[in-house]
């Protein structure tokens, strides 16, 4: 079909379409937001509240979060989220993990950490959300149960490299509609 014989209004609408469906599939926003923070460590403007802006001050605040005397009363030691983002919590032990009071307290933590530090990163690079989704994952009744390993939860989610490929597959959908809106004016 020669091109001179397509509407170049039909064009253009397929063209926008393309583009706007390939930007809504591909490049969506982190659901975080921003560039959350290593291990407590602040960033100007990344998320302190309740007053807090003073970098020591929101660190130290929000690693009270873990004080074992602060939220963790009934919930055994080495199934408790720590400062490094991991969780230990064996399969034979996922019921009583998640229908007890570990998954309470370590949701306060959890809940603790985001009302003080909204983009704190542990030091396993995991973030809040992360942390949840792999509790989630874990506590289902689907094939992650008893799963609580949030670095593997993390690589199988991606390490944001399919972003990246998203972000350049919608600049080359562009350059490419660009050059055939074009090429109908020459």
């Amino acid at each position: 079909m020669d091109s001179a014989l397509i509407n170049p209004t039909l064009r253009f609408s397929v063209a926008a379409i393309l583009y706007i469906s390939v930007n809504l599939c591909c490049c969506q926003e982190n659901p975080e937001g921003g560039v959350p923070q290593l291990g407590g460590v602040y960033k100007h403007g990344a998320g302190g509240v309740d007053g807090f802006r003073d970098p020591p001050q929101i660190v130290a605040k929000s690693l009270l979060c873990f004080n074992a005397d602060y939220i963790y009363k009934s919930c055994e030691e080495s199934y408790r989220l720590g400062k490094s983002g991991d969780l230990y919590v064996p399969p034979e032990y996922t019921f009583k993990y998640c229908t007890g009071p570990c998954l309470r307290e370590t949701n306060l933590v959890l809940g603790c950490i985001e009302r003080i530090f909204d983009k704190f990163l542990f030091y396993n690079r995991a973030t809040l959300k992360d942390v949840r989704d792999t509790i989630r994952a874990g506590c289902s009744y689907g094939p992650e149960r008893g799963h609580f390993d949030v670095a593997e939860h993390i690589a199988a989610e991606g390490d944001g490299s399919s972003r990246v490929a998203a972000h350049i597959l919608t600049q080359l959908v562009g350059i490419f509609l660009g050059r055939l809106l074009l090429l109908e004016h020459v």
